[in-house]
């Protein structure tokens, strides 16, 4: 690295602590704010735990911007300077001057990847630990999704579903286990396939245990099918737990590869897999993006217009992204071109203007 890169790196770098710290305080809060109003009574110790775990995860969705404020930033400083005159004069590509920034941005979201593919399911589970037990005050919503099971508590019953629809509407292997207020197991019931329909659970081929402390053995019967009454909504069941944020890229895909082999609709499971792994290069995206934009502008009074630009920027990748998104959740689209049409009709664009500059 010469002293040109040094010198633009520090400049990037500045730029992407200042824009992280302003844009992360700003999202929480806003965020904080919002939490307060909906939910009462949340005591200041509880909302620092919560927010502790939350960071990580608001940094990732904020580091495109960062990046690409930080790119526009860097250059639109080099280029208000005529420091990109000189540079182009003494014979520096475009490309060669913003390498160490492409560099850097590659860097921190492969580093964001990693460690939130290794920390983020755990981070997502104390932060949903504590949002259902402390702010939202309702414990029995809150579940772990794990790769083999799915644990849940309701009232006095606790069951398992080994996998469940993302639409939350089938299960399949359900134990239920009720209990008496002291705790005594009174009931068994187990189920191959359970249709949940609200409050309702139509459970098809099981069988029922009941348990008496009048007799020594429990009795057993056989059913084909059987309705019974929940006491939670199923749409609770599926909000409290069913999330890809609590599983890393392998458990998430066995997780899909184990309801696929049950026969459930995996297209939400495998939509969320994949746009993990293109999200990861949406700042590098972003960044090449900027570049036209900054080099572009008029170096009189081009810092505001260049900050209005990455907010449209950014709206118009999130929109894309998000409509993306549900058409491959809704099957229009396939998983993969789903979760990475975004970024390449971005970094089209970005190659479009690159072109049109006279450099």
């Amino acid at each position: 690295m010469n002293r040109i890169d040094r010198y633009v790196s520090g400049l990037f770098w500045v730029s992407f602590v200042g824009g992280s710290l302003v844009f992360v305080t700003i999202f929480l809060a806003v965020d904080a704010m919002s939490t307060m109003v909906n939910y009462t009574g949340v005591g200041l110790g509880v909302l620092v735990k919560y927010y502790a775990y939350y960071l990580p995860e608001i940094f990732n969705k904020l580091l495109p911007v960062v990046c690409l404020l930080a790119t526009i930033l860097t250059i639109s400083t080099m280029n208000k300077a005529n420091e990109l005159v000189a540079l182009f004069a003494a014979g520096m590509s475009l490309f060669r001057v913003t390498l160490p920034l492409l560099v850097w941005v590659l860097v921190i979201s492969l580093g964001a990847f990693i460690a939130m593919d290794r920390l983020g399911p755990a981070m997502a589970r104390g932060k949903n630990f504590i949002f259902y037990n402390d702010i939202k005050k309702t414990p029995s919503l809150f579940s772990t999704v794990k790769t083999n099971k799915i644990w849940y508590r309701s009232k006095n019953a606790i069951f398992n579903i080994k996998t469940l629809s993302a639409q939350g509407d089938t299960a399949q292997s359900l134990t239920l286990y009720f209990f008496s207020p002291q705790w005594d197991l009174l009931q068994m019931i187990t189920a191959n396939k359970v249709e949940l329909q609200g409050s309702t659970w139509n459970l098809i081929d099981g069988s029922v245990t009941l348990f008496t402390g009048n007799s020594s053995f429990p009795m057993t019967s056989q059913f084909k099918s059987k309705k019974i009454a929940m006491g939670e909504d199923a749409k609770d069941l599926q909000s409290s737990g069913q999330t890809s944020e609590m599983l890393n890229q392998a458990e998430l895909s066995r997780f899909i590869e184990r309801n696929r082999e049950a026969g459930l609709d995996t297209i939400r499971y495998e939509v969320d897999y994949h746009s993990k792994y293109s999200f990861a290069f949406a700042g590098l995206v972003m960044c090449l993006l900027g570049v036209p934009f900054s080099v572009g502008r008029a170096r009189s009074g081009g810092t505001m217009m260049n900050v209005g630009i990455v907010i449209a920027l950014v709206f118009a990748y999130w929109i894309l992204l998000s409509s993306c998104l549900t058409l491959g959740t809704h099957g229009h689209l396939s998983p993969i071109l789903a979760a990475w049409l975004p970024n390449l009709l971005m970094a089209g664009l970005a190659y479009f203007f690159l072109l049109r500059l006279k450099r």
